[in-house]
């Protein structure tokens, strides 16, 4: 620890925040394993499109009811200890896979995976807030954000590959032994600013402001009499589907539907999660860039940039007017981009609205309403796409997503004067003398 004091690392919030990204790669790449073996395990474990649907089920109620209780317990016992907890439960948890016989054990072992990685999400917000002044924060949490979907986009290729060459359980393994080595470099590199010893005391004032102060512990009631707290958690809601179906669907419905094969798939599956980094990263940038340069006030400029988001969610909307399996990925691609971007400004907001003390549970009771939206939505799908086809479920998602826009500029909107002084409209207007 002597040699770390002496050692200060410049930027080094950004080396903090390269931890999270690392993190929420090996998360996404946990949990998608299941979607793109989906084809393999539907013939060996003999279960239909329904049961399937079961399984995602499992993980989505489970991830739901399980995110509060993780982002309180983030609160309670610091990031350092809180989050390493929950690494190294969801890496014993996604070994478990590799056993399973049944559909229905293979539930039981989804479900616990989804109980321990309901903390990435509080955690990458928690840690953005922490570390970020305001003005950065959008930017932090866009770049965390991308981890999620790099995860994803990684996922077919690795996990297929690890299927040809040594079989289906081996790729759940593998899986589980990153995500308990990511565990281990958290606990050991992770500090708060406050007790990093490598973190220099300018940067620590950038961070901080003009002072450090000790928080105090995290408040429940505090959160649910929060008017925030409920546009959050309605936006959620209708929001959350839309992701769940491209991490656990798409591939079942480029498979079955389009006629791809595994290999193919390998190919362009990780197209949409590209395209949704991208959304990411992009939204970060573009609320403070008109916050400081068209004078729209911090909050306004969130919910612009979800605004544009919303619209361009009517891409997956348009998949069934296709006929063609590349141009089905790149409306997807398009939903990726959009939803991700949405995503990351939504959690933007909650570091706007709320205390540090209390960010990692307002993060996670409105990711349980999220995923409460995503497990209803998902058992929907399992019932009815034997009927309707796939089709009206992504056009649903456009509509889900546009309605969410609407009920956050409803709620959240900031109808105040602008950052400058005077009234500052979401579209800025040009007065020609």
């Amino acid at each position: 620890m002597s040699e770390m004091q002496k050692t200060k690392i410049t930027k080094l919030r950004w080396y903090i925040l390269g931890m999270v990204i690392l993190s929420g790669i090996v998360n996404y790449i946990d949990r998608n394993t299941l979607s793109v073996l989906a084809p393999t395990l539907e013939k060996l474990l003999n279960f239909s499109t329904a049961e399937y649907s079961f399984i995602v089920t499992a993980f989505l109620v489970c991830y739901g009811i399980m995110q509060p209780v993780a982002g309180y317990l983030v609160d309670l016992l610091g990031l350092r200890y809180g989050y390493f907890l929950f690494i190294l439960f969801w890496g014993i948890a996604s070994v478990l896979p590799a056993f399973a016989a049944t559909w229905q054990v293979m539930a039981i072992y989804i479900g616990l995976l989804g109980l321990a990685a309901s903390a990435m999400i509080p955690a990458l917000v928690k840690t953005s807030a922490v570390w970020f002044p305001p003005t950065e924060r959008s930017v932090a949490i866009g770049w965390a954000n991308t981890g999620t979907s790099v995860g994803a986009m990684l996922t077919p290729p690795i996990v297929v590959w690890m299927e040809l060459t040594w079989g289906w359980q081996y790729a759940f393994v593998a899986t589980g032994v990153m995500a308990i080595a990511v565990g281990a470099l958290w606990l050991v590199f992770y500090r708060n600013p406050e007790k990093h010893p490598r973190l220099a005391g300018q940067e620590l004032l950038y961070i901080t402001g003009d002072k450090v102060a000790a928080l105090p512990p995290p408040s429940l009631r505090d959160v649910l009499v929060n008017r925030a707290f409920w546009a959050q958690a309605i936006s959620r809601f209708l929001t959350e589907p839309a992701w769940q179906i491209f991490s656990f669907w798409i591939p079942l419905y480029m498979i079955k539907t389009r006629g791809m094969d595994i290999k193919e798939f390998a190919l362009f599956g990780w197209l949409p999660f590209l395209a949704a980094d991208l959304g990411s990263v992009f939204g970060g940038y573009l609320s403070p860039y008109l916050h400081t340069k068209w004078r729209v006030s911090l909050v306004n400029s969130r919910i612009a940039g979800i605004g544009v988001a919303a619209c361009c969610m009517i891409g997956p909307g348009l998949v069934g007017l296709v006929s063609t399996p590349i141009v089905a990925i790149m409306l997807f691609s398009v939903g990726g981009f959009a939803h991700q971007m949405e995503s990351g400004l939504l959690y933007a907001l909650v570091t706007d609205k709320f205390p540090k003390q209390n960010v990692a549970t307002a993060t996670g009771l409105a990711g349980m309403a999220g995923y409460a939206g995503a497990s209803l939505f998902t058992l929907a799908v399992g019932q009815v796409v034997a009927v309707t086809g796939y089709e009206p479920v992504f056009i649903c998602l456009s509509i889900f997503d546009l309605t969410a826009f609407c009920v956050v500029w409803a709620m959240l909107g900031d109808r105040r004067h602008g950052t400058t002084g005077g009234p500052i409209p979401l579209i800025p207007i040009v007065a020609v003398k």
